[in-house]
């Protein structure tokens, strides 16, 4: 077998431990290993439930797991359409450059194309210049007139602590 098949599939139930060990390994290297609170138990309630709300995919050389993308399907007022948000994609160290992320994303470009998407958008850590390179590669655009805000668990308990009664 050719030592660079590159193989990508769907995740399933049984991969759950492995997501979650490439969800800890991204999470090292972006430096935020103590913000991962994901456990098996959610991971597989989330993505193989009876209320799917992400889909995962894995990179395979030859058997060995390389890589991994999470996404979900998000949805554009202004077009109409749906979009593909990628939530984390993560090649193990040792395998990049070898055109693993490109072969993620056009998985990806097909899985958007199929589902009727306007776009892929994905966040990316401003520090993060090897993925912004990446990105900037495959004609990715930077969407400077955009700031992501986000409400965390101590903001939504606050917020609908206030919300009308009857009203969710």
């Amino acid at each position: 077998m050719d030592n660079n098949h590159i193989r990508i599939e769907m995740a399933t139930d049984a991969d759950v431990p492995l997501i979650l060990s490439f969800i800890r390994e991204l999470a090292q290297y972006e430096r935020l290993l103590d913000r991962v609170h994901a456990t098996e138990g959610r991971l597989r309630e989330s993505l193989f439930g009876s209320r799917r709300l992400a889909e995962a995919i894995i990179a395979y050389r030859n058997d060995e797991p390389v890589a991994f993308a999470v996404y979900f399907f998000n949805f554009s007022t202004f077009e109409g359409r749906p979009g593909l948000y990628l939530e984390d994609i993560f090649v193990r160290p040792a395998f990049r450059r070898s055109g693993i992320g490109r072969q993620l994303f056009a998985y990806l470009a097909n899985k958007a194309q199929e589902s009727g998407c306007s776009r892929i958008e994905l966040s990316v850590l401003n520090w993060n210049e090897e993925a912004i390179r990446f990105y900037n590669r495959l004609e990715a655009e930077p969407v400077q007139e955009w700031t992501v805000f986000r409400l965390s668990a101590d903001a939504l308990k606050k917020l609908g602590s206030n919300a009308l009664p009857g009203h969710l």
